[in-house]
This record gives structure tokens, C-alpha cells and sequence, in this order.
């Protein structure tokens, strides 16, 4: 006699698509932490720090966003979930890419805007991984 185990439903993203998620979040903090310590200090490194930072957060949002399209799309998902998660990332992405363009102003030119823009930008990406990790159940399971 064999013995079998259920197999417990898989809950969150993949180990890619949860990879790329996490490491979004703590790329747009750091550039918001970065222009506000411009903001504070008028130091240009500080305006240099996020635009790489939020360069890599694009990067990372890219490729979590593309993951999110496909999960839309497979049949046992929370449908409302999943283009909810989507579209947060989409926004995020969008206004990151606004953001960049702030950013490639002149140091003194991007001040209010782009720590506004940071700001709002590390708050989505937070309810971003907030949704994405939720516990989206496989199957018949709740």
C-alpha cells in the first residue's frame, strides 16, 4: 500500500515572479529615502542615488509586471485579485517611468516633484507586494 499525501494548495506568486515582486519595494523606498536626504542636505550624490534606484525598481517592476499578465490569465486564480495586483503594478511602472524623467532634470529643477513622485511610488509599490503576496489558494481550497 502506498501512501500519499495531499498536496497542499500553493499559495503567492512563483520563486521568480515573488523575487522580482520583493525587490521592487525596497529599490522605490530607497530612492524616496535618497531624494529626501537631498531634500535635507542639497548634496547631489543623494539625487544620483535615486535615479539608479529607481532605474533598478523600473527593471524589477518590469519584470513582476509581465509575471502579473500571465497570472491574470491562468484559470484558477482570483480573477478581481489578480487584475487588481496588475494594474497597481502597471500604475506604479508608469509613474516610475514619470519619475525618471523628473529625475534627469537638473538636481535643483526635480525637487518637489520627485520626492512626491518617490513617495507615491514606494506607497504602490508596497500595496503592490502587500496584494501580490496575499494568499491566492489553487483549487477548490479557500
Amino acid at each position: 500500500m502506498i501512501a500519499t499525501a495531499a498536496r497542499p494548495a500553493r499559495s503567492g506568486p512563483n520563486p521568480l515572479h515573488g523575487m522580482l515582486l520583493a525587490g521592487t519595494f525596497p529599490l522605490f523606498l530607497g530612492a524616496a529615502l535618497s531624494d529626501y536626504a537631498y531634500s535635507t542636505t542639497y548634496q547631489i550624490q543623494w539625487s544620483h542615488f535615486a535615479s539608479w534606484l529607481i532605474a533598478g525598481g523600473l527593471v524589477f517592476c518590469g519584470l513582476a509586471l509581465i509575471c502579473a499578465l500571465v497570472g491574470i490569465f491562468r484559470p484558477a486564480n482570483s480573477r478581481g485579485l489578480s487584475i487588481l495586483y496588475f494594474l497597481l503594478l502597471l500604475v506604479t511602472w508608469i509613474l516610475a517611468f514619470v519619475n525618471t524623467l523628473v529625475h534627469a532634470r537638473d538636481a535643483w529643477a526635480m525637487m518637489p516633484t520627485g520626492l512626491t513622485l518617490s513617495i507615491v511610488i514606494a506607497v504602490l509599490s508596497f500595496m503592490a507586494v502587500w496584494i501580490g503576496f496575499t494568499s491566492r489558494k489553487r483549487g477548490g481550497q479557500s
